[in-house]
């Protein structure tokens, strides 16, 4: 079965917004605070690596990402230090 064409419009591929803004949601309030704000104030302005980096950050588990946001664990795969620093600010 052939896939369905994207929304006109949609030219970065992978997860839209309100799948992310699903995923967002975590076990702690502060994750989810974090993520949806970074979701909803600067997504629509973010380059395809950004919001490639983003999705894969959404797949960490809680622990993990919890982590990499107080920065008690070094961030990889590289590039991802930049989304970090724009998830704290």
């Amino acid at each position: 079965m052939p896939a369905a064409p994207s929304p006109a419009g949609s030219a970065v591929p992978g997860p839209g917004r309100a799948q992310l803004a699903w995923r967002c949601r975590r076990g702690l309030k502060e994750l989810d605070v974090l993520l949806l704000r970074w979701l909803e104030t600067r997504f629509e302005t973010a380059d395809a690596e950004q919001r490639a980096l983003f999705a894969t950050l959404l797949e960490l588990p809680d622990p993990q990402l919890l982590g990499l946001l107080l920065g008690t664990e070094p961030p990889q795969p590289e590039g991802l230090a930049a989304l970090l620093d724009a998830l704290r600010g």
